[in-house]
């Protein structure tokens, strides 16, 4: 649990939405509509997403030790994050209402506590 009172597991876990978020934009037209086909741009999304948040939890696993429990909670605590700002955020804009956002967009963020797990157990079975 210390790992959710560092400052960078919090920053990383808003950069983990906002950077894909930003990236978005580039994908409509200053009218507000997608400039590329609907399944191209959530394929996209998909990998800028799970780049970015891939990237992020290296870097957060270089100063935190690594374990299931740390993959765990920092996972989790991004998950929670991630979705929080969507609600906050994604839902307003969209006019989705959250069981359609969670079936088309909310569960892909479960990759989140998924690689964080994968990425403790490995890093601490190499210390």
């Amino acid at each position: 649990m210390k790992h959710l009172l560092q400052w960078r597991v919090w920053f990383f876990g808003l950069l983990s939405w906002l950077i894909p978020f930003i990236s978005a934009f580039a994908f409509f037209n200053a009218s507000g509509e997608l400039a590329i086909a609907e399944p191209l741009f959530k394929s996209l999304m998909v990998v800028i997403g799970g780049g970015v948040g891939t990237a992020l939890l290296v870097l957060t696993f270089r100063r935190i030790d690594a374990s299931l429990a740390s993959g765990l909670v920092i996972g989790g605590l991004w998950l929670i994050l991630n979705l929080l700002l969507d609600v906050a955020v994604l839902l307003p804009m969209s006019g989705m209402e959250f069981p359609e956002y969670l079936a088309d967009i909310g569960l892909r963020y479960l990759m989140i506590p998924i690689i964080a797990v994968a990425m403790g157990v490995v890093a601490n079975r190499n210390t």
